[in-house]
């Protein structure tokens, strides 16, 4: 389902392992079924169940690297041994169609995305959780993992942490009702980003032209260009003091 009153989003997902990412992730898709993930490509072997262009597109080391250096990947990483990486073209086709797209991805991922000629679309979220013990707590818990697996992941999560203010959001998801709540919240807001109505411009003019057809008594002159806004720190010019 396409819109074309807006871009999409490009929504970025990030924590360590057991802070919640595939939780929200989930829940934002029941929320907005039309928030697609984004089918990332694979030098690993297919798990059971996992169907190609479906879970993961799966290709070799050969033509993902080769993929890499013609620059059709929007990011990639190493991970455990095997390559990851989102090819840019079906995300490109989905922003400019109006649909969001949802990564679910690492710190060094995110980066990359948001050094691309993406980023005006992007909306990075990071996921804190409340506590290192409850974090582990929660990887244990899940029974998906060996011990040695957790150890692994315990000892790459600080790595992640470590990043959290490279991200536009940050939340700590001590409480999952919440932190869905938060995300719903910060993702209807980011929608409405200028960047992402192509269409306010058109409008404007169109208020303009109603305008000079009535003959209002002040006619408008032609549409400005979007006024930057000062830079953070950056001095202010002096108000005068006259009311």
């Amino acid at each position: 389902m396409t819109n074309p009153s807006r871009r999409g989003l490009l929504i970025i997902l990030s924590s360590p392992s057991g802070a919640g990412k595939s939780t929200m992730a989930r829940a934002l898709r029941a929320w907005d079924p039309t928030i697609n993930f984004s089918v990332s490509a694979t030098t690993r072997a297919p798990r059971p169940g996992e169907e190609d262009g479906t879970d993961y597109r799966f290709v070799g080391e050969e033509h993902f690297r080769q993929a890499v250096a013609e620059g059709e990947m929007l990011e990639h990483a190493h991970v455990f041994g095997n390559f990851y990486g989102s090819p840019k073209a079906p995300v490109q086709a989905a922003i400019d169609q109006g649909q969001d797209i949802l990564f679910d991805i690492d710190w060094q991922g995110a980066q990359q995305i948001r050094n691309s000629d993406l980023n005006t679309h992007t909306l990075s979220i990071f996921l804190l959780p409340p506590s290192i013990t409850e974090l582990k707590r929660r990887l244990e818990s899940r029974g998906q993992d060996d011990a040695e697996t957790i150890a692994k992941r315990m000892g790459k999560s600080w790595d992640e942490i470590s990043h959290w203010d490279g991200y536009d959001f940050v939340l700590v998801n001590d409480d999952l009702d919440q932190t869905e709540a938060r995300l719903k919240s910060i993702i209807t807001a980011a929608r409405l980003r200028l960047s992402q109505q192509p269409a306010i411009k058109d409008h404007v003019r169109r208020l303009q032209s109603e305008f000079e057809d009535l003959k209002c008594p002040s006619t408008p002159s032609p549409m400005p260009a979007p006024r930057s806004l000062p830079r953070r720190g950056s001095p202010l010019t002096p108000m005068s003091s006259a009311r």
